[in-house]
């Protein structure tokens, strides 16, 4: 071996060596990452990264209950989050080569890296589920969000590791390039936010590495090239712009994240094992003190995925509901999924579960259904290109070649004619937590269903919108096949 490998890069040979006062080895190393090939992480990304802290997202699954439906699907929010770093630092130092006069400076480059690296640190168990889903029922009026975690155990990190390498404004620093804004902030160059968690149009680094990753992983084809949009950017305006010829190229990033939420995060399956793990989180709560976690960053620390595992191992009586609702979850006696509702865009608020909820499902019983309000549970899913009901195109500047320093809007129209009428979907969902009841279920729903369509005023000349029934979902009565067929794998 090469003696002059193992020391720092910068002594080719050994009169380098000799003449050397101040001998340090680079502390820097390499991982193989499967999205982005040989990431160097530094010293200062490894300071953070070599903490309980941020070895804790080991432990949380990128995807949260997805993971259940997709095997391939079993990466975790540490490697998201290295990769998001990798990202954030690529883009801030090219753009600091292509644009000098932008005076991006070194501390520039290593905070947006460092944001990048920390902005999932506050996750809690199965990502989403717990900030979305858990935290609303379990502490109602909490004012918590991952991002506001994340601040949060980035405190404790820093505090608990004696890390002195960070000052207070470069803090601040980051923890707004967490949070994200689309405000002028105070010092600080304002196209530097775009990069990290994108406010203006969410073309951003950790959109990059999730949907490419999460594509990866569970198998799904995607023709968009986030490395392209990388290269063909540019500041104009203290915003980061695209070259023109991208517009498509980001048009198939905004698609391919709805294809995600359509095919693989919102999957009926996923949803019905959602409601079951959150169900046994509450049940659990009492006595295990979950939800208390998020005002004590030591207690956070040790939240992750396992707290199901917590559950089975406990042997207090008080938790035997929720340890059987994570044994059927392994023998996939989950919830079940009962209809499905895309809703028009005139009656999405009309079917809001101010309007369709348990209690008004249990309102259209006949004599002879026995289910209850606690056998129903309602999801009302919203799915859309990034920007909620606006085109995301329509918030991205782009440039020309032939005009390098001019930023402009592109219309839709002249990227594609075949492109979406609506950018946003809500589709209401109806699950039991009582499987031999769906068939009740749905007939009282739909029973619901048509008294809202015949309670909508006509216009005259056209027929008033309605929430149409999917007829491949209708459930006969009797026993169906699906409810006798023991199937081999459960997936």
């Amino acid at each position: 071996m090469n003696p002059h490998s193992m020391f720092r890069r910068g002594f080719t040979d050994l009169d380098d060596l000799a003449g050397a006062t101040d001998l340090t080895l680079d502390r820097s190393t390499y991982i193989n990452d499967p999205i982005h090939g040989y990431i160097q992480l530094s010293e200062d990304m490894l300071q953070i990264i070599d903490t309980p802290q941020f070895q804790r997202l080991r432990n949380l699954k990128q995807m949260g209950t997805s993971y259940f439906v997709f095997p391939g699907g079993s990466h975790n929010r540490f490697e998201h989050c290295i990769g998001t770093a990798f990202l954030a630092g690529e883009v801030a130092q090219g753009l600091a080569q292509r644009q000098p006069e932008l005076a991006i400076s070194k501390r520039d480059i290593r905070c947006v890296t460092l944001a990048g690296l920390c902005h999932d640190l506050g996750h809690g168990p199965f990502s989403h589920v717990f900030d979305n889903e858990f935290i609303p029922r379990a502490r109602p009026g909490a004012q918590w969000s991952h991002e506001m975690g994340s601040e949060m155990m980035l405190h404790h990190l820093i505090d608990e590791n004696a890390i002195d390498t960070l000052d207070a404004c470069d803090v601040a620093f980051i923890k707004q390039l967490i949070r994200g804004t689309s405000r002028p902030v105070g010092g600080e160059k304002m196209f530097l936010f775009d990069i990290v968690a994108n406010k203006r149009n969410g073309v951003d680094v950790d959109r990059f590495d999730y949907v490419q990753r999460d594509c990866y992983n569970v198998g799904v084809r995607t023709s968009y090239d986030f490395s392209r949009l990388m290269l063909n950017s540019r500041v104009i305006g203290d915003e980061i712009c695209y070259n023109q010829k991208e517009a498509f190229n980001l048009t198939e990033m905004f698609h391919t994240r709805y294809s995600l939420h359509k095919r693989v995060y919102s999957h009926r399956a996923a949803k019905a094992i959602e409601f079951m793990i959150v169900d046994a989180m509450l049940i659990a709560d009492p006595v295990l003190h979950i939800s208390h976690a998020i005002t004590d960053p030591r207690r956070y620390q040790t939240l992750t995925d396992n707290v199901v595992h917590d559950i089975e191992r406990s042997t207090e009586p008080e938790l035997q509901e929720a340890r059987n609702l994570i044994a059927r979850i392994h023998i996939r006696d989950t919830y079940k999924f009962v209809d499905e509702y895309i809703l028009p865009p005139d009656l999405a608020a009309m079917a809001s579960g101010h309007v369709v909820n348990a209690a008004a499902v249990v309102g259209f019983r006949t004599p002879n259904d026995d289910f209850t309000e606690h056998d129903v549970l309602i999801d009302i899913c919203r799915i859309n290109y990034g920007q909620g009901s606006d085109n995301p195109i329509d918030h991205v500047r782009f440039y020309s070649k032939y005009s390098v320093d001019e930023k402009y809007r592109i219309d839709h129209e002249m990227i594609s004619l075949c492109v979406p009428e609506k950018y946003e979907e809500r589709i209401l969902r109806i699950y039991t937590r009582t499987p031999g009841r769906r068939g009740q279920i749905q007939r009282a729903a739909r029973r619901l269903i048509d008294k809202l369509n015949r309670s909508v005023p006509s216009s005259p000349g056209s027929s008033p919108p309605s929430i149409t029934p999917n007829r491949g979902l209708t459930i006969p009565d009797g026993p169906t096949l699906a409810d006798s067929k023991r199937r081999r794998l459960r997936f």
